[in-house]
């Protein structure tokens, strides 16, 4: 029997959650989806940390797509990627009924 690798639905769910696996990129997803968009001293306002710790939260959200930022010299823009939001939902709304569609006796209640 041979390894199967993950399937792309896996991956993608994963790459999501990673990218959403700490408080300040929750407050910022939070944020932003209040938003049609904002620059980064708006966020930054929002947070109680360093400008550089905004910077790089901000950056693991846009290299998972779940966030887009355009460069507007001298500010940045930022605004979340509707598409990827759609299908953050999507996967993470499947993977959260499987459990409550297929509960079983003895199942973990």
């Amino acid at each position: 029997m041979t390894k199967k690798d993950y399937t792309l639905r896996q991956e993608q769910t994963a790459r999501f959650a990673k990218a959403m696996g700490h408080p300040a990129r929750i407050a910022i997803l939070e944020f932003l989806a209040k938003q049609k968009q904002c620059y980064f001293g708006d966020i930054h306002e929002e947070l109680p940390i360093a400008k550089a710790t905004v910077s790089q939260h901000l950056k693991e959200l846009k290299e998972a797509g779940l966030i887009q930022g355009e460069v507007e010299a001298p500010k940045v823009r930022y605004c979340i990627n509707r598409e990827n939001w759609h299908l953050a939902c999507e996967l993470f709304g499947g993977l959260f009924c499987q459990c409550t569609e297929k509960k079983k006796e003895g199942c973990c209640k």
